[in-house]
């Protein structure tokens, strides 16, 4: 493809997907794709000869986006936000089209120097501890994939730290991990793939009514490790949690972590960039003095299209002692010098692309303030959810009820238990089948409930009200 090719494509590609924002309140919101239909629609083989652009965007329109459950569609309430838009869009496009593969400085200065400016900037933007900003000379942020990804680093971290205080001995040791039953899954599975063993990843209890990590069982499943001869590692303490939006008392855990020498790490994923709004910055009690590190997602909630999570450690000594390797064919001068970043050492992969591209260009378009608006607007519309779903006999709305996340369920007329989650089942099916709403279920104390989540930068007051008259209409028709 040549440059004028490319010229004439590319304009069509971005009026395409301009249009698709602009009109994407028109599809169903979920997918009605049968398992197989998408593949069974394209060619079994590649082609010989090239087909030229035209027949891929007739290819788009006739099998990809029939295939497409629309995230960017303002009645999508199912999960966290995946939020996309115009800067962040444009801004991945610059770094596709540059075509940087920044693994470490030296392969493009811009690619590792622009990522230290927006990493610090969201640290001022977030009310997040000075000691967090790479410039600090201990701490730093660097963008990953995910926060899957970022806490795999942290508990990397965390065991090499472990082991540099504790010595390495001969003998095998039991290292263990603390979560709760509210905890991301992707906190077992860092586990499981450090060696840790999801056997020795300890759930601690919950508050029954917060569904928050209580800390007096956190530090009595330490204590009886310890005695058990084991040597904790990390506790992942979460601000947000994917199935209700609890929020961990991270300063008294934090106390435990410093009392036991353990690794605090702080997932954010969600809500941590709520955090842009003065008046929400509550939610960072205790992470200056307690947070070994700490991880959000500009791509859930802060107008950043996926991949962009962001992570910060206090000190990135551990990090870098563990994932740092220096083939010779990585050997260059500003690397020996010790006066530049190399990201490769911060991260599982050695090849990173050009992400902060897109989050620059979002800060740069938006500003302070209209990320608050954004994220006020969420906030706001999920309470007028809330206040409606509440105020009705026959729902339920679980409280407290954080961000945009509100967890509501049907009461039934003589159904509970079994029967009655299978009723909410039944009618969360409904709705989604319709193509008019999206939403999704978690269990609180093993009762089903809806989770209404609500981020998309379309929805609007209107979306909401239409939802829950949608979603009063199936309750009743079910009875």
């Amino acid at each position: 493809m040549t440059p004028e090719e490319f010229r004439e494509h590319g304009k069509r590609v971005v009026d395409w997907i301009a249009d698709y924002l602009a009109d994407v309140e028109n599809y169903p919101v979920r997918s009605r794709a049968r398992p197989g239909e998408v593949r069974a629609a394209l060619p079994a083989h590649p082609p010989e000869r090239g087909t030229g652009f035209d027949s891929v965007l007739a290819d788009l329109e006739r099998v990809v986006l029939p295939g497409i459950t629309h995230w960017q569609h303002p009645d999508f309430f199912a999960y966290f936000p995946a939020n996309a838009s115009g800067p962040a869009i444009l801004g991945d496009l610059l770094s596709a089209g540059l075509g940087v593969q920044g693994m470490v400085w030296a392969t493009s200065p811009a690619c590792t120097e622009l990522e230290t400016v927006v990493v610090d900037w969201l640290v001022e933007l977030l009310g997040l501890p000075a000691h967090f900003r790479t410039d600090s000379g201990s701490g730093g942020g660097v963008i990953q994939d995910s926060a899957s990804s970022a806490v795999l680093v942290a508990v990397i971290a965390a065991l090499r730290r472990s082991q540099q205080r504790r010595g390495v001995t001969a003998e095998p040791v039991r290292r263990t991990i603390y979560v709760s039953g509210q905890t991301h899954s992707s906190v077992e599975r860092a586990g499981r793939i450090s060696g840790v063993g999801a056997d020795n990843v300890r759930v601690v209890d919950v508050d029954p009514r917060t569904l928050a990590m209580d800390p007096w069982h956190l530090d009595r499943l330490i204590t009886e490790d310890v005695a058990a001869g084991a040597v904790p590692v990390l506790v992942c303490a979460t601000v947000g949690t994917t199935s209700t939006t609890a929020i961990d008392p991270v300063r008294a855990i934090g106390e435990i972590c410093r009392a036991h020498d353990i690794w605090l790490h702080v997932d954010a994923a969600y809500a941590g960039v709520a955090a842009v709004c003065p008046e929400l910055r509550w939610i960072n009690d205790g992470v200056a003095e307690y947070a070994d590190s700490y991880a959000c997602n500009a791509h859930k909630w802060l107008l950043t299209n996926f991949d962009c999570a962001l992570l910060w450690l206090a000190d990135r000594r551990p990090l870098i002692a563990a994932l740092s390797s220096l083939p010779e064919y990585l050997r260059n001068s500003a690397t020996e010098s010790g006066e530049v970043i190399d990201y490769r050492d911060w991260q599982i992969p050695l090849g990173r692309r050009f992400r902060s591209l897109k989050l620059w260009s979002v800060i740069r378009w938006y500003g302070a303030e209209g990320l608050r608006a954004h994220i006020r607007t969420g906030i706001a519309l999920a309470a007028e959810f809330a206040e409606l779903a509440g105020a009705d006999p026959g729902f339920e709305v679980h409280e407290p009820h954080h961000f945009g996340l509100v967890c509501f369920r049907p009461l039934w007329t003589d159904a509970t238990g079994e029967r009655g989650d299978e009723l909410t089942m039944r009618l969360m099916e409904s709705l989604n089948d319709s193509g008019d709403l999206y939403l999704s279920h978690t269990k609180v104390r093993d009762r089903v409930m809806l989770r209404m989540a609500i981020g998309a930068p379309a929805t609007g007051s209107g979306h909401v009200r239409a939802a829950w008259s949608r979603i009063k209409a199936a309750r009743e028709r079910l009875g």
